[in-house]
């Protein structure tokens, strides 16, 4: 069994994809889409030519292939300082708003949403936020909605929530003693933690392919997540990214990218850059 992907191999099995269904990944990385088309050799125990062949004989396959390409992993508050950055700079400068709106594009499994919400209300702003949030793998959005983790998998990642709300970002010596279970509930022996009732109740979420789609919402945002995303993504498509993202902020916005991501090329004159984040240019 090969698991090697040639150019040639790639180049049909996106062809057969945008073929036999909606989806397009003709602009994608073509770097990342090997790695992942090659575990998902691995994960099926398929050669290349196997695969191909399944896609055509049983069209219900791709949209398994799909969810399977386009998986991404997140954890709860992800890169600590982009956190303290949403905290010191950018929601103050929401919080005199009547409500705030916010758009998680690509939340995958909904650690991110469950993070933004948990700061929103501990700086009092969760109950007049609105929160959206979109991906293109349905199986993802289905465990978002349900809150539900491993919790020996997530709790290294409790450490960054200690970072985040249990310390003062303009005293790291000062820390508040806010217990995990205002949030969420811990099962050491199931292996589990749940997010709280009231997380569960707040975000709407949606399909989306980013780069396929408009603003399906249909209303302007504060501020979009858009993080870990664009990095999947060729020059062309970042492209259509972050012309969604300007269509669908309001007049000085915020855009926040992953920490590795950049916006290059004509759509860099259309935001400025301020430490981790991005404003929507006027």
């Amino acid at each position: 069994m090969s698991l090697n992907i040639t150019d040639s191999e790639l180049l049909q099995i996106i062809q057969i994809i945008r073929s036999l269904s909606s989806y397009d990944f003709s602009d994608y990385s073509e770097k990342s889409l090997k790695r992942r088309f090659v575990k998902i050799l691995l994960d099926y125990r398929i050669s290349t030519a196997e695969l191909i062949d399944r896609m055509i004989s049983q069209p219900k396959f791709i949209e398994e292939v799909v969810k399977k390409v386009t998986v991404n992993t997140t954890e709860l508050f992800r890169d600590p300082p982009i956190w303290v950055c949403l905290q010191t700079d950018i929601l103050p400068k929401l919080a005199a708003q009547s409500s705030i709106k916010i758009w998680h594009a690509g939340c995958s499994t909904g650690q991110e949403v469950y993070s933004m919400m948990i700061l929103l209300n501990e700086m009092g702003l969760l109950e007049k936020t609105d929160l959206y949030a979109t991906d293109l793998n349905t199986d993802a959005i289905d465990i978002a909605k349900k809150g539900v983790y491993k919790y020996r998998f997530n709790m290294g990642y409790l450490d960054n929530f200690d970072k985040v709300i249990r310390t003062n970002p303009k005293d790291p010596a000062v820390t508040k003693n806010i217990p995990y279970q205002k949030y969420f509930s811990i099962d050491p022996v199931n292996d589990r933690i749940k997010m709280n009732q009231f997380l569960l109740d707040k975000p709407k979420y949606a399909k989306q392919d980013l780069v396929m789609e408009q603003n399906i919402f249909h209303i302007p945002f504060d501020l979009i997540m858009c993080r870990n995303v664009i990095i999947y993504f060729n020059y062309d498509l970042q492209a259509k990214v972050f012309n969604l993202c300007y269509n669908s902020l309001r007049e000085e916005g915020f855009l926040m990218l992953g920490m590795h991501e950049s916006i290059l090329g004509p759509f860099s004159v259309k935001f400025d850059k301020v430490g981790h984040y991005y404003r929507k240019h006027i």
